[in-house]
């Protein structure tokens, strides 16, 4: 995979790319490419945002800088799925996040201030995805977050080819939550491990493991 992200801040991402995962998806054969709107703005002074029709606070990044950035990093005009990260988008979960994982080429649009030119929505986005219903001041720390997704789902990116396949959500736990984790020591303060973990019964274990996984699937519903 090909992953592009758009930001007004490269260089919030350094702490990022030092993750083991996402160095281990790199040395697999993977892309991960930083591009600052503005490198490539078309206005003087690196300026990349303006004031919004109509009045009101905050600023807005420009559509032509948008568009700039987008034809410098694709010359030849051949874009790869753009995802814009916006609150009002698509909710991200394991689904969305099993769906980007099989593109060839992704690229993701943080925005900051007040946001984008609608136009920017309109005609340079292929989807919008939001980690909540929230505001951030940017979208450093969602791009982050979908890029962490979905590269974790990479092969080689853990490590384990098992480690991302059985998790909270997957389709082998059925979109439930993953099932309670213990390791030593067995006991501590009293508090002690289920019985059934320390059996060396492989298939009970399986068993405890799934009524589990349904049990946090009902409470999380009920809440």
């Amino acid at each position: 995979m090909k992953l592009d992200i758009f930001t007004l801040f490269p260089e919030a991402f350094d702490w990022f790319q030092g993750q083991r995962s996402v160095q281990n998806a790199l040395g697999e054969g993977n892309e991960l490419r930083l591009f600052n709107y503005r490198d490539s703005t078309p206005l003087n002074a690196g300026q990349v945002d303006d004031a919004p029709y109509g009045g009101g606070a905050g600023m807005v990044l420009r559509v032509d800088v948008v568009d700039a950035a987008l034809q410098a990093a694709y010359p030849s005009g051949e874009k790869p799925r753009v995802v814009l990260l916006s609150p009002t988008g698509r909710l991200l979960d394991d689904e969305l996040a099993d769906e980007l994982t099989r593109e060839p080429h992704l690229a993701l649009l943080c925005g900051r201030y007040e946001g984008f030119d609608e136009r920017v929505h309109e005609h340079f986005a292929d989807d919008e995805v939001s980690i909540g219903r929230y505001v951030l001041a940017g979208g450093e720390l969602p791009a982050m977050v979908l890029a962490d997704v979905v590269m974790r789902k990479l092969p080689g990116a853990l490590g384990h080819e098992q480690s991302a396949v059985e998790e909270s959500f997957s389709k082998v736990l059925e979109g439930a939550p993953e099932y309670p984790h213990y390791t030593r020591p067995p006991t501590y303060r009293g508090w002690g491990v289920p019985e059934v973990l320390l059996s060396g019964d492989h298939e009970r274990v399986r068993r405890w493991r799934a009524e589990q996984s349904q049990i946090r699937a009902k409470a999380l519903r009920e809440n």
